[in-house]
């Protein structure tokens, strides 16, 4: 639980950068504020000193506490060497892996890391983007929040754009907010991986795909771009969709699915990701079916425990590290002023034991 003046100060801060306080605007007095918060004089005073610290406030002897020109006070300080890592996730599937790349070239470049993590979800977002604008940052590696949407942030990359602090994204971008990304060419993997299960006799496949995050979304593409080339078998075609925090719900999906006679249910499954890819082999076994004997199954993003299965899996990969490496390449010749292009990486079939032949 956050203290008591990490709590006034973040309300503070949240109000200084979507502009409701503006520039030598005076805050509320310390009686004001330690009323609405209900804390002593002290705590006010220690989460004031902060922001003052911090250049986001000054005081007049006499006079109060106001709002600093704190974007141009922040442009002129010495370069930063601390940089910050967005993630919707950063300790588990491949996010360590594209978190060590990164780490990699910025340690040898004498820059440290802050991981944040926004668990997908926006309001998490704002609140690290917040956290992190607080601190000195020489720049920012972005994975973007339900990419598939607008961010509901925009207030915030905004002020960070005017702070003149470069950022990268990657795996996916805003639509609402320009920005050098590296990304996966996510709708020619699927059409490739469709493909693959139709040369091999499938016309029954389900895909599965996340299209709260625009990678969900170029990847259904791609899948339905690879049945609208095969129109005799288009009838077949059955995408699942659902969002970032119902998963469960798209797994029900497949139970349904699976629940059917044979002659009703898919041949193949097509998922958004190995991990979702891993958790519908586990609907297979539990309903008593076998993989790939009665469903053939494909995830994305080679994620390491998939080689490890029984069967292995069937994948596509994912640059993960060197992506981490290349973004973080690219956030150093933005800190030194040098003009970026954004990177897409192809994706490679990998053929391991989860895809069989059907007549």
């Amino acid at each position: 639980m956050a203290n008591k003046y990490e709590i006034i100060k973040k309300s503070i801060l949240d109000k200084i950068l979507r502009g409701t306080y503006q520039k030598d605007q005076q805050l509320p007095t310390e009686s004001d504020m330690m009323s609405d918060f209900s804390v002593s004089r002290y705590t006010v005073r220690r989460a004031i000193s902060d922001l003052e610290n911090e250049k986001f406030v000054y005081r007049v002897q006499g006079g109060g506490s106001f709002v600093a020109d704190w974007s141009v006070t922040k442009k002129f300080e010495d370069a930063p060497k601390v940089i910050g890592i967005l993630s919707t996730h950063v300790a588990s599937y491949i996010f360590p892996a594209i978190i060590d790349g990164a780490d990699q070239v910025l340690s040898e470049n004498g820059f440290s890391l802050v991981l944040a993590n926004t668990h997908n979800d926006p309001v998490r977002e704002r609140t690290a983007l917040t956290n992190l604008m607080g601190q000195n940052l020489g720049g920012l590696i972005i994975e973007p929040t339900q990419s598939a949407l607008d961010t509901t942030n925009i207030d915030l990359y905004q002020k960070l754009d005017q702070m003149n602090i470069p950022m990268v994204f990657i795996n996916a971008a805003y639509n609402n907010f320009e920005g050098t990304k590296l990304v996966s060419d996510d709708k020619l993997a699927f059409d490739r991986a469709t493909n693959y299960l139709i040369k091999r006799g499938h016309k029954k496949i389900v895909g599965v795909f996340q299209v709260s995050d625009s990678q969900g979304v170029h990847r259904m593409a791609g899948y339905l771009k690879a049945y609208q080339d095969h129109p005799n078998i288009l009838p077949y075609c059955t995408p699942i969709m659902y969002k970032s925090d119902e998963v469960n719900d798209a797994l029900r999906a497949i139970s349904e699915l699976l629940a059917k006679k044979p002659e009703q249910r898919p041949t193949a499954i097509i998922a958004y990701n190995d991990q979702l890819a891993i958790r519908t082999i586990d609907l297979i076994h539990d309903v008593g079916l076998k993989v790939p004997e009665d469903i053939s199954v494909i995830g994305f993003d080679d994620f390491q425990l998939s080689q490890y299965l029984s069967p292995r899996l069937t994948t596509m990969t994912h640059a993960k590290e060197d992506m981490g490496k290349d973004a973080a390449q690219l956030l150093l010749q933005k800190i030194k002023h040098h003009k970026t292009n954004s990177v897409v990486y192809s994706s490679k079939l990998i053929e391991r034991e989860s895809v069989r032949d059907i007549g």
